[in-house]
């Protein structure tokens, strides 16, 4: 119970505001892909003014639940991994489904649940149905891998006589039925030591969106560099691409109750600490009394060459 005492012009009044104690919940953060393994990260809800460092994120792991996939013709019980402790010869695969460059593997004690056997890996027009139990509770949910939609063109714009430009596409939209999309990019120019300049996808700050008003047209969108500026960049080119860079497209494919997660998700990420934004109630498609989403994406793959 807690007491506010509010005072305008002398006068005093004290107003009793009931406020829910903190419970404790499941958190499941599920994705499955076209050709790639299910991949699950369990943890434990925190309060609102509980640490949001990186070592808070890796303590909340949980330990010991039974994770099960199914596509209805096979169900395969998933595996715990860690990151600082993977079979050998999985390094690389494991680096990629964690986001996590294969050098720095061992620096993080990062688990989840994953299988590497390939009969319950993502496939087109398949549904997917996710079972995690613990502690004698159980939690499901259900995901779709849509068909995929490959954009009608790429290319870079330079802004005025500069050297820096945004990624435009072309899409065609699919009529008279629902679609949602993510867009994510990875550079894939080598960096002065002949690496490629980004190791994993990176999504923009907003990078879901559905054709609600767009249903089955073609038109024209632009998206900026998530990745910012760096050294020697002009500030207002700080979310351009440069000339000469190569970028791969990635556009992934959801269904309804993904893009309803996800768009609250980013839409909460975008407005948190603003005293003026509308709360942000993010939905879920688990059973059981969990937070998080089961999601399933089917990407679509194109490379921009930043030239005009």
């Amino acid at each position: 119970m807690t007491i506010i005492a509010v005072s305008i012009f002398g006068c005093t009044k004290e107003v009793t505001i009931d406020i829910p104690g903190y419970e404790e919940q499941l958190v499941i953060d599920g994705r499955i892909e076209t050709g790639q393994p299910p991949i699950i990260f369990i943890s434990k809800s925190s309060e609102v003014y509980a640490p949001t460092n990186v070592d808070a994120f890796l303590n909340g792991f949980v330990s010991g639940a039974l994770v099960s996939v199914s596509n209805d013709i096979t169900t395969i019980q998933l595996d715990e991994i860690c990151s600082d402790n993977l079979p050998a010869g999985s390094e690389d695969q494991i680096a990629a489904l964690l986001g996590i460059p294969v050098d720095q593997l061992s620096n993080y004690n990062l688990c989840a649940y994953t299988s590497l056997n390939p009969a319950i890996w993502g496939e087109v027009g398949k549904t997917y149905d996710l079972t995690v139990t613990l502690d004698g509770q159980s939690y499901t949910a259900q995901t779709s891998i849509v068909q995929p939609t490959m954009l009608d063109s790429l290319y870079w714009k330079p802004e005025g006589n500069s050297s820096y430009g945004f990624s435009w596409c072309t899409l065609s939209d699919s009529p008279n039925q629902f679609d949602a999309y993510k867009w994510e990019i990875k550079r894939i120019n080598t960096n002065a030591n002949g690496e490629p300049t980004d190791a994993n996808f990176t999504a923009p700050d907003n990078p879901v969106f559905d054709d609600q008003f767009f249903d089955g047209l073609t038109f024209d969108f632009f998206y900026d560099n998530p990745h910012g500026g760096g050294p020697g960049v002009p500030d207002q080119y700080s979310w351009h691409y440069f000339y000469g860079d190569s970028v791969v497209i990635k556009l992934s494919k959801m269904d309804e109750q993904t893009y309803e997660f996800m768009e609250k998700k980013y839409t909460q990420l975008a407005t948190a600490g603003n005293p003026f934004a509308t709360p942000t109630n993010i939905p879920t498609n688990l059973s059981g009394g969990a937070l998080g989403v089961w999601a399933g994406y089917s990407p679509s793959f194109d490379t921009l060459w930043c030239v005009p």
